[in-house]
């Protein structure tokens, strides 16, 4: 334990004890922690991708072949808070880290099994209502699923999800203009989640440019209590614009848009509720995908829909189907001319379905089953790869031999 002078001098002269200090610190210390809470999850999962193997699954977000015909940890997540108390100038923290296999594929920082997925400082300035900001890294602020699994409808991510950017360094400003509207707003380094991440322009001179930014922006819609049956349904919005530091399948820098709209519907049956959402990427100044030659390369445009139910069945069971279609023409989920050499492919067109069971069985633990069956529409993605042999007699691969995949898995989350 270190003093500083004066504090030593004091201590000399016999008007201070040390370990009158060392209480005193340790009081400063367990006050400043009182209000800081810990929680967090661990996510387990049984994969079992029926008949295809683990080669060219179908390429939604934690979808890997790391994960397939075995048993799995997903991800450790741990959160520090500090909530923001009553007061005007009100402030905190929020920190969320990442343990396991995930956290290589979120992107913030490095490729191992940590990363950091939120870090940031929270403050309040009494405008208005009052505006509350996040300054640091932050989850993005649109789409209709989480990255926390225990929040999520389905075990497994949708496409939609899988097209939306993910995390900031920035700031973000939120407010509550009623009990109906909220709105945010912000600016981060990139599009992409790289943390303290730079975005510069591609054309020449770039090396003299300044970082280009990102901006955002989002509203909520929220029904009122007065609204009888629909009383809590929401209606989302969201855009974000920047330049990304390696946008698509060419890993060149550019501009990049991402648009949300999303709902969700309470109904006359209070164990049933609806969902729906929307996402739309432009991927700008597309040259189409490596090695292609020629129109039909794809605009560089990806559409992304899907629809949501979930009915609780008991105060323990509940059952949750999603819907979705994804056109992908700008290469961002696969390169999907590299997955057929022979005769390259110019986007990739999926449906899906999955349909999950969710029984609270144990106290703290989320136990999910799950089936989900994705179909190609325009071409076979997924299994292993089937060869000719040319004139020479050596094997080429002709790509991916199945317009199916199935998979049923198992997830187990201990909730803290």
């Amino acid at each position: 334990m270190k003093f500083n002078r004066w504090t030593a001098a004091l201590a000399d002269a016999g008007i201070v004890t040390v370990p009158s200090l060392l209480r005193a610190q340790t009081n400063t210390v367990l006050t400043a922690l009182s209000s800081t809470t810990l929680s967090g999850y661990v996510d387990t999962s049984a994969e079992w991708n029926l008949g295809t193997g683990n080669a060219n699954l179908p390429p939604y977000a934690f979808n890997n072949a790391n994960k397939a015909d075995g048993f799995n940890l997903n991800v450790v997540d741990v959160a520090i808070d500090k909530p923001e108390d009553e007061g005007q100038w009100a402030a905190g923290y929020h920190v969320e880290l990442w343990f396991g296999p995930d956290a290589s594929a979120l992107g913030t920082s490095g490729s191992g099994d940590f990363a950091v997925r939120q870090a940031y400082v929270t403050l309040r300035t009494p405008i208005g209502n009052g505006i509350d900001w996040k300054i640091g890294v932050f989850d993005t602020i649109i789409g209709y699923e989480s990255f926390s699994s225990p929040n999520n409808p389905n075990y497994s991510h949708s496409y939609g999800f899988s097209v939306e950017p993910t995390q900031h360094t920035g700031i973000l400003g939120t407010y509550q203009v009623n009990d109906v509207l909220s709105i945010s707003g912000g600016v981060a380094d990139t599009f992409g989640p790289a943390i303290n991440g730079r975005a510069f322009s591609p054309y020449p001179p770039a090396a003299s440019n300044e970082s280009f930014k990102t901006y955002m922006a989002s509203m909520t819609l929220t029904a009122p209590t007065n609204w009888g049956w629909m009383s809590g349904s929401t209606l989302s919005a969201g855009v974000v614009n920047g330049f990304n530091a390696a946008n698509g399948a060419e890993g060149a820098p550019d501009r990049e848009t991402s648009v949300y709209a999303g709902a969700t519907l309470s109904t006359p049956l209070t164990a049933l509720k609806l969902g729906a959402s929307m996402d739309y990427e432009e991927m700008h100044n597309w040259t189409g995908s490596p090695g292609v030659v020629g129109p039909g390369e794809g605009d560089g445009s990806i559409w992304a829909f899907a629809l949501y139910s979930s009915f609780q069945a008991t105060e323990k069971l509940s059952l949750n189907l999603r819907g979705e279609f994804v056109d992908d023409r700008a290469d961002a989920l696969q390169d999907w001319s590299d997955l057929h050499p022979t005769a390259p492919m110019n986007a990739g067109k999926i449906y899906a379905l999955t349909a999950t069971a969710q029984y609270d069985l144990w106290k703290n633990v989320l136990s999910r089953v799950e089936f989900r069956w994705d179909h190609a529409d325009n071409g076979k993605m997924f299994g292993a790869d089937g060869f000719n042999t040319n004139t020479s007699g050596v094997p080429t691969s002709t790509g991916p031999g199945r317009k199916n995949a199935f998979m049923l898995a198992a997830n187990i989350i201990y909730k803290f």
